[in-house]
Formats: structure tokens, C-alpha cells, sequence
């Protein structure tokens, strides 16, 4: 699946006239949802319905492009590269990255763009935090509210009020959405005046502060072993980073989206209220609650004097990033203190989780004394696509009742340099 030349020779494709521009969909019928039985033009029905919305989160923004070509029940794959073969009102830009590697990437400006990402099989849309026009000054902060295994919706709701507190604190103005997983994302519009190291620096105070107002249910902790509650996860503010941005049809069974909310309506919803089904119908009615959001950009000053006035220092970035000066050692916590045995990697997070039942099955003592938060599944990202690794924390366990490290199962030994 590719750019236009490749649709052209599709006898199935259906023709769309969208925003002046023909659309090819290629293969339109192919299913890319089983359980709700959505279909490929099904989702590029969605995004044309919702596209207002939709291009106030990623339009005019570089979108790296993570494509599903066979469905959620099919391999996916991250592409920074726009498609060679592509429409000639397709925009591009090029982009540097921390690696030293760079790529065009496509940048959608309106609703024929959309369509012909929905096209190549993008479910979500992944936009960087920057405008095409200026690629060095972010013009958003990103706070990513994560939970761990065994922490409610409540509580995921509970931390989202106190971020929100935090940056009313600060002047500055929050737009909440469901991650259309199991967590909540806050968009806060920015003045181009800062660079991506200052707009990390100044989401990790701000993490450091909502975990010092909700220390039980919150944490800034990088480490995956040392979180608890609700992880605020500061590094999605690390330049070549991306996250699905609002009205993204996320891979779940039931084609969830990440919804723009009302404050009022944090406390009320539920994720599985907002589907690819259930969505349009509510924007026809009720509009998108983030229309203003370009109307509120802040200033980072506070958030980057609190950094100063916390005196913590910074805080370890993504593996893959090179060691910054000002950074920690990037030191696991020890052994003694969370002892950790690591059961097997895979390419499909499926195979990674039958390895870690086998491994219950042999130590059915053990698992019986393990937490939800003691399983650690770590999306491990490697150039192109997404590995699995599966870890367990034995801290709850009785050490005459923690089984050493064994062989990993599964073991594609190939992911270990991804």
C-alpha cells in the first residue's frame, strides 16, 4: 500500500472528490477492525467527518506515519518517510532528528490529506509538536497521563484534575482528551520561544510538581519498576517524539479515539464512549471542545523557574537519545531493591504474553504473590516497528520463592539490538 501510483492500478479502488482532489482508496472494503467490522473506507469516512477537529491537533504539523496495511490484527510499522510515489498537493518537510538521520515527512493541511493518510492504512495520527513553518520551537506541551497495571479510571481522573490545577498555577491553560487507550492526555498550546530541551525540562517540573500534590497516585519516575499510579511521562517532550493526537482512531477491538473533552466532562466519561461508530455523531452535535485552543498560547517561565526552584536536576531521557550533559547516570535501580527477572521478547506482544503464562504455569507459587504492577510490558521501538518485552518484578515475593533468571521465552534474539 503506498502513494498514488501505486492505488492506480487497484480495478477496486473507489475515487473520492475531497477538498478539490481526487482520492484513490485503494481495496476499500479491506477490514481493518474485525470486531466492530469497520472497513478501510469506513475510516476515511471518519476522518473527512471529523477532519475540522483533526487538523487542529496534526495539520500543518510533520506527521510521522504509523500504518496498520492489514488491520489491528496485522503487522504495523512506523514510517518517518513520506511515500515516494505520492500526490503532488501532498506537503512535505524535511526533518532533522536526534540520531542525525533525516526524513520528509508529510504534513496535512487539510481534509484530502487526511483521506489519503487514512488510505495508507494510518490509523492514528502521530504529529510532532511543531509547526511546518518553524521546526525548532515547539508550540506544545505534552502531558501524557499513563497508569499502570492495576490503577482505575478514577485515579487516571484524579491525577488529570490535579495537572490541571498545577497549570492554572502557572497561567497556563490545559485541553484534556482520553489517550483512547487506558490513560488521559493534556495539550497546552505554547509561544514559539523555547526549544525542545527547554519544553522537556519544563514538562519534567511540572511532573515533579503533580506527583509532590498526588505522591499515592502519581509519579514522575522514569524507570519503569520504580513507577506507581499514574506515570506523567515528561519525555514525550523529547524532540522526535510523537503521540496520537486528537480524534486519532486508536488499534483496539473497539476502534477507540482519543477525544478532545471539556473540563466538565473529565470526571464523567468513560473511554469506550468514543468510537470511529460513536464520534462523528457527536461532533456534528456538539462541535470540537478544543476550538479554541489556538486562541491560549502560553508562556513556559513559571514551569522553567519551578525546574530551577525544585533543584533535582534532570531526569533520564529515552534509551535511544545520546547522553545529555546534564543527566543522570543512566543506572537501573539495583537488583536487591526490585529484583528483576526478565521472561521473554517478541515481535508480537501475543507471542511475549504466552511466554509469561508458561512462566506462571512453572511457578504457580510465585504468581500468586505478584501484583498487576510487578508485570512489567515494556513496548520496546525499535527503527521501524515496535517489540515486546515482557519483565517481572518479584518485590512482593518471598525471596525463598524467587525463581532465578531462566532462558528467555520467547527469545527473538534479534530485537536486543533493535
Amino acid at each position: 500500500m503506498g502513494g498514488s501510483s501505486e492505488v492506480a492500478t487497484d480495478r477496486n479502488a473507489e475515487i473520492l472528490v475531497v477538498a478539490g482532489h481526487e482520492v484513490a482508496i485503494s481495496n476499500p472494503g479491506k477490514l481493518l477492525f474485525p470486531k466492530p467490522k469497520h472497513t478501510k473506507l469506513d475510516l476515511v469516512h471518519y476522518y473527512i467527518a471529523v477532519s475540522d477537529g483533526a487538523l487542529r491537533g496534526a495539520g500543518g504539523r510533520p506527521n510521522m506515519l504509523v500504518r496498520y496495511p492489514d488491520g489491528i490484527e496485522g503487522e504495523h510499522f512506523y514510517q518517518k518517510r513520506a511515500p515516494t510515489h505520492r500526490p503532488q498537493w501532498i506537503e512535505v518537510v524535511e526533518l532533522r532528528f536526534p540520531s542525525g538521520r533525516a526524513a520528509h515527512e508529510v504534513v496535512p493541511r487539510d481534509v484530502a490529506a487526511l483521506a489519503w493518510l487514512a488510505n495508507l492504512g494510518c490509523l492514528e495520527l502521530h504529529p510532532h509538536p511543531v509547526r511546518a513553518e518553524d521546526l525548532e520551537h515547539p508550540d506544545e506541551l505534552r502531558i501524557d497521563l499513563d497508569p499502570v497495571p492495576g490503577i482505575t479510571w478514577k485515579q487516571v481522573q484524579a491525577v488529570t484534575m490535579v495537572a490541571r490545577a498545577v497549570l492554572q498555577d502557572f497561567n497556563l491553560v490545559g485541553w484534556p482528551k482520553t489517550s483512547g487507550s487506558r490513560g488521559m492526555h493534556i495539550v497546552v498550546r505554547l509561544e514559539r520561544r523555547w526549544g525542545f530541551d527547554e519544553v522537556r525540562r519544563a514538562a519534567l517540573a511540572l511532573a515533579r510538581e503533580i506527583e509532590q500534590r498526588a505522591p499515592k497516585i502519581a509519579s514522575s519516575e522514569w524507570w519503569k519498576e520504580e513507577r506507581h499510579g499514574v506515570f506523567i511521562d515528561y519525555n514525550q517532550n523529547a524532540k522526535d517524539r510523537t503521540v496520537a493526537s486528537a480524534y486519532s482512531v486508536r488499534p483496539t477491538p473497539d476502534a477507540r479515539v482519543s477525544m478532545p473533552l471539556a473540563w466538565d466532562e473529565v470526571d464523567k466519561c468513560q473511554p469506550a464512549d468514543f468510537t470511529l461508530a460513536s464520534v462523528p455523531a457527536r461532533f456534528r452535535q456538539l462541535g470540537d471542545p478544543h476550538a479554541a485552543i489556538d486562541r491560549y498560547a502560553g508562556s513556559l517561565a513559571g514551569l522553567l523557574e519551578l525546574f530551577e526552584r525544585q533543584g533535582l536536576g534532570d531526569a533520564p531521557w529515552p534509551p535511544h537519545y545520546r547522553r545529555q550533559a546534564s543527566e543522570p547516570p543512566r543506572v537501573r535501580p539495583s537488583k536487591r531493591k526490585r529484583p528483576l527477572v526478565e521472561i521473554g521478547r517478541a515481535r508480537r506482544k501475543e507471542d511475549a504474553l504466552a511466554g509469561l503464562e508458561r512462566w506462571k504455569a512453572r511457578h504457580p507459587r510465585t504468581a500468586a504473590h505478584l501484583e498487576p504492577a510487578d508485570v512489567l510490558v515494556d513496548a520496546m521501538r525499535g527503527r521501524f516497528s515496535t517489540w515486546t518485552r515482557i519483565r517481572v518484578n518479584l518485590q512482593h515475593v518471598p525471596e525463598e520463592l524467587r525463581p532465578s533468571q531462566e532462558p528467555l521465552d520467547p527469545d527473538e534474539k534479534m530485537l536486543s539490538s533493535s
